[in-house]
C-alpha cells in the first residue's frame, strides 16, 4: 500500500495533513475491522522500505496502544505520528506548518 500524497519535502518524506494520514492508515486495515494489527503495520514498515519490520510494528504497537487491547484503533492513530515520520518518510503537517507554506 502505497503512500499517495502530492507533496514531498526536500529531504523526500511525502507530506500530508493528521486528516489525510488518517484516512491513509484506513486504508493498511486488511480486514477492515477498524484496527491497525501489528501484521498491518509491519506491512506498512515494508512498504516503506523499512528494515526489521515486525520488530518495529511490535514495539510501536506496545508503545501507542492506550487501551492495552493490541491493536491502534481510530482514537490511537494520532498516536503514530512520531512513528510514521521515522519510519515510514512521512511528514505530518500541522497547522502552523500549512500556514507557513
Amino acid at each position: 500500500m502505497a503512500i499517495k500524497s502530492l507533496n514531498i519535502s526536500a529531504d523526500g518524506k511525502r507530506e500530508m495533513t493528521i486528516n489525510e494520514f488518517k484516512r491513509w492508515l484506513k486504508k493498511l486495515d486488511a480486514d477492515k475491522d477498524g484496527k491497525i494489527s501489528r501484521k498491518e503495520l509491519a506491512e506498512a514498515v515494508h512498504i516503506s522500505r523499512g528494515w526489521f519490520a515486525k520488530l518495529k510494528a511490535n514495539r510501536e504497537i506496545r508503545k501507542v496502544d492506550s487501551n492495552g487491547n493490541g491493536y491502534v484503533d481510530e482514537s490511537e492513530f494520532e498516536n503514530l505520528v512520531e512513528f510514521a515520520e521515522k519510519h515510514l518518510s512521512v511528514r505530518i503537517l500541522h497547522l502552523y506548518d500549512i500556514s507557513l507554506h
